[in-house]
C-alpha cells in the first residue's frame, strides 16, 4: 500500500512534478516539430543507469549523515538535563540557585540558535561563561555534582559543534554538480530521442525524469538536517527530546518554587 504523503513531503513532489511537466512538454513539442533526431540506442539507457548510481552514491552519503544527526538534539537535551538536575542539588544542599537558572537559559538559547535566531558564538560564550561560576562554586560538599555538570558541559560543546559543521557544509558539492548536469542532459537526451509512439514516449519520459527530479530534491533536503529555519525544507530531525527537556526543566523549577513557598510559610 502506498503511505499517505505528508504535507511536508508535497513540497518535493510538487517541485518533481513542475520539472517533470516541462521537460514532457519540451518532448511533445520535439515530436511535433520533426526534432526527434536521436535514436535509441543502448547508451541512452546506459546513461540513464549512471545517472541513477550517482544518486544514489549522493543519498548514501546525505543519509548517513542524517542517522547520525538523528541522535544528536537527544544528546544534547541529556546533558541539558543532567547539568540542570545537578545544578538544583547543589541548591539545596546550599549552592547557589542561579545556575540552574543559567542552564534553562542555556536551553532556551540553544532552541533559538537551531533557528538561526542566535548566533552560535552567543551559545558557546554562554556555555563558557559556566566555567567561572563553577569555579566559584567548587567545595569538597559540591565536588561531585561539579565534575558532572563540567563532564557534560564538555559532550555539550562537543555535540555543538559537530550539529553545527553538519549545518553549515554540503555534502560534495561537486557531486551534486555532476548529478545536476547528468540530469539536464539526460533529460534534453530524452527529449530529442525517438523512443517510439508519442504517448508511449511522453509516459516514460515523464517517469525517469520524476524520478530523477525526485531524487535530486530529497538528496538537498537530506544533506541539511538542521534546515528548520530554511522555509524548503521539509526533512529536519526531530527538536521534541530537547523541547520535553526544557518543559521538565521549567515544571522542575515551578515545583522548587512551590516548595520553598512552603518552607517559609511553616518557618
Amino acid at each position: 500500500m502506498f503511505r499517505r504523503i505528508e504535507r511536508k513531503h508535497a513540497r518535493i513532489v510538487a517541485s518533481a512534478l513542475v520539472v517533470v511537466a516541462v521537460v514532457v512538454a519540451l518532448k511533445a513539442g520535439a515530436h511535433a516539430l520533426g526534432w526527434e533526431v536521436l535514436s535509441q540506442n543502448a547508451l541512452l539507457s546506459g546513461l540513464v543507469a549512471a545517472d541513477v548510481f550517482l544518486m544514489g552514491f549522493l543519498l548514501g552519503g546525505v543519509i548517513a549523515d542524517f542517522k547520525e544527526s538523528e541522535r544528536l538534539p537527544g544528546e544534547v537535551a541529556t546533558s541539558l538535563e543532567v547539568m540542570h538536575d545537578e545544578a538544583t542539588s547543589m541548591a539545596r544542599r546550599g549552592g547557589d540557585a542561579s545556575l540552574a537558572d543559567e542552564v534553562r537559559d542555556l536551553a532556551s538559547l540553544l532552541k533559538d540558535w537551531f533557528y538561526k535566531r542566535r548566533r552560535t558564538s552567543e551559545l558557546m560564550s554562554m556555555l563558557a561563561g559556566l566555567s567561572p561560576r563553577l569555579v566559584a562554586l567548587e567545595s569538597p560538599s559540591q565536588a561531585s555534582s561539579i565534575a558532572r555538570i563540567k563532564q557534560e558541559q564538555h559532550a555539550l560543546r562537543r555535540a555543538i559543534v559537530r550539529i553545527h559543521t553538519i549545518r553549515e557544509t554540503s555534502f560534495i558539492s561537486s557531486g551534486y554538480l555532476i548529478a545536476e548536469l547528468t540530469t539536464v542532459l539526460l533529460s534534453l537526451a530524452l527529449v530529442l530521442s525517438n523512443t517510439g509512439p508519442i504517448f508511449e514516449s511522453l509516459f516514460l519520459v515523464g517517469v525517469i525524469v520524476f524520478l530523477l527530479a525526485f531524487l535530486l530534491f530529497l538528496i538537498g533536503d537530506l544533506d541539511n538536517p538542521f534546515g528548520y529555519y530554511e522555509r524548503r525544507s521539509s526533512e529536519e530531525v526531530s527538536l521534541k527530546p530537547l523541547e520535553d527537556a526544557i518543559l521538565r526543566m521549567g515544571e522542575a523549577k515551578s515545583t522548587d518554587v512551590v516548595g520553598n513557598e512552603r518552607v517559609l510559610k511553616r518557618g
